[in-house]
């Protein structure tokens, strides 16, 4: 089986890496990757937003299969212009990508489906801010409608900080937001694989938002992420599957527009019972680094099954009783000013330790500049090139071995003014 990957970060690694231990897979390709990626998959320079430029990558070099790792092409129907040209996807169409796309559009699907979620207020003007602010009270939940990289959430005490938000979302182009009932109790992420109308659960984690350790600090894209979830309740992924994931997927294919894909289902487990805090159309990042990392069953046929509509035909899927942790290296800033352009060292020596893989995220190769000796000396050098350059994978027997695993490894890496959470995992792994 020949596979093309779309993106460029830690999560398009790791599923490269799966693949690249799967026996069916015979060659791997990723468009644009990254310098890790480049270890395992031949390269190509295609912007991962041009639908049409990906499908003719495709056609030429012939893959059986493309998996649309990132949201941003999803919501610009790259999965669309491929199947348009007769290749299985693995990745929603743009229509089924506004459940990532659009806040509003997701909560009026799960109305549809009769998906418990929290009670929200769609936002289009001054007016409407303040009124939803007063209705709901503190803590302010404040949701940009469209794409934001994991960034357009606020969940704040502070009116002022709420309202600022809110003001922000509404001044983008065609700008709305949701504002909703805040959602107690721990939050779990859940990655489910549909077909279209087949859903098959992945395992549950947990992933870490804050920038800072105890959960303060502002919001990212993800600074860790670990599984399994010992103190999940038993039955929540039954749960889920069966009051969440079918009825949605059910919906989107009574409405004509199947999901095919990942559907990634960030749940909080509140007072008043399970409660949905928003969907993803794509894997999450960095929670499938550690999912992937315990899952036995090879990765490409599952994610073939579907893309070809045939999931109920998969025997089911088998996991490592390991425990997975992993833990993002963020660059200078993060996540507010990045600095870029700090050479990385020490990936090697922290591979080298028992049970940890190392993943790219933001990283590049330094390119020489004309006419510069001393750059030309530096070329090839390993850079940070993003807010979230690495994420260290530790696998252990369990939570606290895996833990030690990955703090062990996240030593050994050094990279300028870089900054890590030291807590992922910490109270799981305590038995908290």
């Amino acid at each position: 089986m020949k596979i093309l990957v779309i993106g460029t970060g830690a999560r398009e690694h790791a599923l490269v890496r799966s693949l690249a231990q799967d026996p069916q897979v015979t060659a791997l390709h990723a468009a644009p990757g990254n310098p890790g990626i480049a270890a395992l998959a031949e390269l190509h320079a295609v912007d991962p937003l041009d639908g049409p430029a990906v499908a003719d990558l495709a056609v030429e070099l012939g893959v059986d299969l493309v998996v649309v790792g990132p949201e941003a092409p999803l919501v610009a129907g790259v999965a669309d212009s491929v199947r348009d040209v007769g290749i299985p996807v693995f990745g929603p169409s743009a229509a089924g990508a506004r459940l990532e796309g659009s806040k509003a559009f997701a909560k009026e699907v799960m109305a549809a489906a009769g998906v418990p979620t929290a009670e929200p207020r769609v936002v289009t003007d001054r007016a409407q801010v303040d009124a939803a602010l007063d209705a709901f009270g503190a803590p302010y939940v404040v949701k940009d409608d469209g794409l934001a990289a994991g960034k357009g959430v606020v969940v704040t005490s502070d009116r002022d900080e709420a309202r600022n938000h809110a003001l922000t979302c509404l001044a983008k182009p065609d700008g709305r937001l949701v504002v909703e009932d805040y959602l107690d109790g721990p939050e779990v992420s859940l990655f489910v694989l549909s077909d279209g109308s087949t859903v098959v659960p992945l395992v549950p984690a947990q992933d870490f938002k804050r920038a800072l350790d105890a959960d303060a600090g502002p919001n990212t894209g993800g600074m860790g992420a670990y599984s399994p979830l010992p103190w999940a309740p038993a039955g929540l992924v039954d749960e889920v599957v069966t009051q969440v994931a079918q009825p949605t997927v059910d919906e989107m294919r009574r409405r004509g527009t199947p999901f095919v894909g990942v559907l990634y289902v960030g749940l909080a487990l509140t007072s008043r019972g399970t409660r949905v805090v928003e969907f993803n159309a794509r894997f999450g990042d960095p929670e499938t680094q550690v999912v992937l990392a315990r899952l036995a069953t090879p990765l490409a046929g599952v994610l073939m099954a579907a893309a070809t509509g045939r999931l109920d035909t998969l025997p089911p899927l088998e996991w490592r009783d390991d425990a997975a942790v992993t833990v993002v290296v963020a660059s200078h800033g993060y996540p507010s000013e990045v600095r870029s352009g700090d050479p990385i060292t020490g990936i090697d020596e922290a591979e080298q330790v028992e049970g940890v893989h190392v993943l790219h995220a933001g990283t590049a190769l330094r390119q020489a500049a004309a006419g510069d000796d001393d750059a030309a000396l530096d070329a090839g050098v390993l850079v940070s090139a993003g807010g979230r350059v690495l994420t260290v994978v530790g696998v252990g027997a369990d939570l606290a071995a895996a833990r030690t695993a990955a703090y062990a490894g996240v030593e050994r890496i050094d990279l300028p003014g870089s900054h890590h959470r030291t807590d992922i995992a910490r109270a799981a792994a305590a038995g908290e």
